[in-house]
């Protein structure tokens, strides 16, 4: 019994050892509204997919593999949805986006790290008075999702395309490679996506 606590503590600590945060950095007045002024959209939100079909088949294959973490289906779809809108609105792979919440918070909506990141996407709380509104909840899951892809896409635009780099910069981990490539694993482990009409157009018969 003993040694089991002890492995688990071990591994609870190299999980918090790769938990960071993202690091204050000033801004531009130029880059500090264009980041405001993208967290503070509140339209409604819309479908992000190309078509019905799309829809139901990326959310049931999704669906299926987050059902263990979150049992809740209407929730879990709500989540779904509200990812894969606030990752196509900032030009992020959703699927990248999944795999970053896996790493970072484990799909937990209230997760807090050591550092104080919060929420699923675990958004250091200085995000919300340098481009948002004193009143935003980083606990509130659509407003999380909103932060937490505008700030990867602003470190992905800083870092000229670079994902291992701006992944590093979301982390507060620049220039080493454990967050990104648990980042990259999950994405490709866990979350890589092929439509089903893309499989039947490759394989007809």
């Amino acid at each position: 019994m003993r040694r089991l606590i002890g492995i688990f503590c071990l591994f609870c600590a190299s999980t918090a050892a790769l938990a960071g945060a993202q690091k204050y950095e000033p801004l531009s007045a130029s880059v500090q509204a264009a980041l405001s002024k993208s967290v503070a959209d509140a339209r409604p939100q819309v479908s992000s997919f190309k078509s019905p079909l799309e829809a139901a088949d990326w959310l049931a294959a999704m669906s299926q593999r987050l059902e263990k973490r979150i049992p809740d289906r209407d929730y879990r779809i709500d989540l779904l949805r509200s990812i894969h809108y606030e990752a196509t609105r900032a030009g992020l792979d959703p699927q990248l986006v999944l795999g970053l919440v896996q790493v970072e918070s484990g799909f937990r909506k209230y997760a807090v790290s050591s550092a104080g990141a919060r929420g699923y996407m675990q958004v250091m709380p200085f995000w919300v008075k340098l481009i948002g509104r004193t009143d935003d909840s980083l606990f509130e899951m659509r407003t999380n999702l909103r932060y937490g892809c505008t700030i990867l896409r602003h470190y992905l635009d800083i870092e000229k395309g670079d994902l291992f780099r701006a992944l590093g910069r979301y982390n507060g981990s620049l220039g080493r490679p454990e967050y990104p490539n648990l980042v990259r694993g999950a994405w490709q482990r866990q979350w890589s996506y092929e439509p089903t009409s893309t499989l039947a157009s490759q394989n007809p018969h």
